[in-house]
């Protein structure tokens, strides 16, 4: 079989995710010592009620008091407040310095804790609610849920091309072997990927396809020049998968020849991250021409790829 992969040009793939628009939130304002007050204690009392889980129109409403103002995605504990009263989520809460509702300065976090006591019993949509799924969930349960979550929309994950494909993650293998048919695919735990004319100038793309437990695995060779002059290799693996289905597997990739070996051995990235964030970081397979010229036989380069469970 020939297990030659194709070489394209490299490009970086950008996709934008769709904000939510969300009313502004308003709330009662905490005390001079930044502890709630008793006002804000009695709205959650009142609004907490036991009909919450059986009345879908006032759990809508009330969910709706907890989206961010900046980011439109929803406030969960720990939440924090301006000295008005007026939310914001942790991760905006780090990027401003005064309130985008009031617009008063923001010193220290002012927890706003019946806030938090009333999203302790409310049930909030997924993110993905409006690509179809329908999941009510305690906010403790969102991120787990989310991560794996069957409406979760990917983008394509091939390297070296301009696709601009985003679709659910149980489509990513159809549309690759229907749009990418240059990729190989290849069967077992255990293979060969064979890299052919590494001595190609310029940025350059290798990808194969693992498939083993049930799992597909896109393994991407790049070819970049990094510092002036100085090319660098860069492989990596990446589940066609969430996050913590990538998890659940340890990758090991091996350079063997001349009497010589070079490993590398990781946790494999989801294809959510993109192979560009493991090779901004080095967090991957890193040698440079002159090592590859070691393990390399008439301009190809052979690389052992190993899949595990964990």
């Amino acid at each position: 079989m020939d297990t030659s992969p194709s070489v394209t040009g490299s490009q970086v793939l950008v996709s934008s995710a769709k904000k939510r628009i969300s009313p502004t939130v308003t709330i009662n304002p905490s005390s001079s010592d930044g502890q709630p007050s008793a006002s804000g204690v009695a709205l959650s009392a009142s609004t907490s009620g036991h009909t919450l889980g059986h009345n879908t129109t006032t759990n809508s409403e009330l969910t709706a008091l907890f989206e961010c103002p900046v980011c439109f995605d929803y406030v969960l504990p720990p939440i924090l407040q301006c000295q008005n009263g007026h939310l914001v989520c942790q991760s905006c809460r780090q990027k401003i310095t005064c309130c985008p509702t009031c617009r008063v300065a923001i010193g220290s976090n002012i927890r706003n804790l019946p806030m938090e006591k009333l999203a302790s019993t409310m049930m909030f949509p997924c993110k993905y609610s409006q690509s179809g799924c329908a999941a009510q969930l305690l906010y403790t349960d969102k991120p787990d849920h989310e991560d794996s979550c069957e409406y979760k929309p990917y983008s394509c994950p091939c390297p070296g091309s301009s696709c601009k494909w985003y679709g659910p993650l149980e489509q990513v293998m159809n549309h690759l072997m229907l749009q990418h048919k240059s990729i190989t695919t290849l069967q077992g735990e255990d293979i060969v990927f064979l890299a052919t004319d590494i001595n190609l100038s310029g940025a350059v793309d290798w990808v194969m396809i693992q498939s083993c437990y049930s799992h597909h695995f896109m393994l991407v060779l790049e070819k970049q020049e990094k510092f002036h002059g100085h090319q660098q290799f860069f492989a990596v693996v990446q589940l066609i998968g969430s996050h913590k289905q990538a998890d659940s597997f340890i990758y090991r990739l091996e350079l063997n020849g001349h009497r010589r070996r070079l490993t590398w051995e990781a946790t494999p990235r989801s294809i959510h991250e993109g192979v560009q964030s493991a090779i901004n970081t080095s967090d991957c397979l890193v040698f440079d021409t002159h090592i590859a010229q070691l393990f390399a036989d008439n301009g190809n380069l052979g690389i052992n790829v190993t899949i595990s469970p964990v």
